[in-house]
């Protein structure tokens, strides 16, 4: 047995900025030199991000009033903004919701009700709180009292990978299992004061959003029973999620990290990244493919997660894609800024709606450094 995709939900809050306005205030914000001034404008515009979505931006889309007052103007040299309390304390007031949104179209697309969610596992990196969303989840949604629930928390950008991977080792010991996976990132409550530039770079890349998937047995019958209590529609599965792998690159421990600070949560970034996924990425997915009967030019849509644009250029050249076998990932970089976790849920939703040709290969860079893959056919 396999995981069988029924449903996937996105969303992101209705607030947003755009990259131009995004890079304005960092200047403000951070007090910056006539130097640090260019680099951040300069930066901003190298991203390949139009606009990105806050919880702390207003209801109303023009309106930044709410991302001006969580983060004031720096007061001086040493200022670092809100506390980590302060900010885990908005991220529980706030996560659920998204969350919510997300899983309330998942469910609804892929025609599972409810009461018949068997586990629920939640995905996030950037802010912990209990009881936490996967309770919100059950109360709000109506999912039974007996739903048994799984955290993935803290794998940073490759996290929705490794919650299919528990989602399929589930529904493997019983195919009466029906798993919701709902992964919630707040990245912007973790914006950084300073001109490191680390948190320059997380300052204009991350954005907040929110992506859920349903998922059965490819051998549950009850979801195609009429006689089921289930809410049916059209909707096509989006495929079948056939395996999972990781790999740990050598000696790369430091380059990308993401810790909890008195200030927030803080990423660093090496510049060494990309040549590190240029050098280890060819061999490690060809064995992927390998294992599972098939090969590159047998994949229909590569939905790789935009960590940025060096990133995705680093996968193209070490692969041998071209610029449009990426083109949904830098669409949603484009759109939605990197989400975290989220982000490769919404890319699949796109291939899902597109109809973009399987197998699906999703790929996915996180803190270790560590590479993780799916295969969806």
């Amino acid at each position: 047995m396999t995981a069988k995709i029924l449903g996937i939900g996105c969303c992101v809050p209705n607030g947003a900025i755009e990259q131009q306005e995004s890079s304005d205030f960092a200047i403000r914000t951070l007090n910056a030199s006539e130097k640090m001034l260019r680099r951040i404008q300069l930066l901003y515009r190298r991203t390949g991000i139009e606009r990105r979505h806050s919880v702390l931006i207003n209801s109303d889309p023009n309106s930044t009033d709410g991302f001006r007052r969580f983060y004031p103007q720096a007061s001086n040299e040493s200022d670092r903004g809100p506390s980590t309390a302060t900010r885990i304390e908005r991220y529980a007031k706030e996560a659920p919701t998204l969350a919510l949104d997300a899983a309330t179209r998942a469910l609804d697309t892929s025609g599972i009700a409810p009461r018949s969610i068997t586990h629920i596992i939640t995905v996030s990196c950037t802010g912990f709180d209990a009881p936490g969303i996967e309770i919100a989840l059950i109360d709000r949604l109506g999912l039974p009292r007996t739903t048994q629930r799984i955290q993935v928390g803290f794998m940073g950008c490759h996290a929705a990978i490794n919650a299919l991977r528990v989602a399929n080792g589930l529904v493997s010991e019983n195919k009466d299992y029906r798993i919701l996976i709902c992964s919630v990132e707040l990245c912007s409550l973790h914006y950084q004061y300073g001109n490191a530039s680390d948190h320059l770079v997380s300052n204009a890349l991350f954005a907040d959003g929110a992506a859920a998937i349903v998922l059965s047995s490819s051998e549950d019958a009850k979801s195609q029973d009429p006689s089921h209590d289930d809410r049916h529609t059209d909707q096509p599965t989006a495929g079948y999620l056939k395996g999972t792998q990781s790999f740990l690159i050598d000696n790369s421990r430091e380059l990308m990290t993401w810790k909890i600070g008195n200030n927030g949560f803080e990423m660093s970034l090496s510049a060494k990244v990309p040549s590190l996924i240029e050098e280890n990425l060819p061999h490690y997915i060809d064995t992927f493919l390998e294992n599972h009967k098939t090969c590159r030019k047998s994949i229909g849509g590569w939905a790789v997660h935009p960590g940025g644009t060096r990133v995705l250029g680093a996968v193209e050249k070490s692969i041998g894609l071209d610029s449009q076998q990426l083109a949904i990932s830098r669409e949603v970089l484009k759109k939605n800024g990197n989400m975290s976790s989220a982000t490769l849920l919404f890319i699949l939703k796109l291939f899902q709606e597109r109809q973009v040709p399987k197998p699906w290969v999703l790929l996915g860079f996180g803190p270790g450094l560590e590479i993780e893959s799916a295969l969806i056919d």
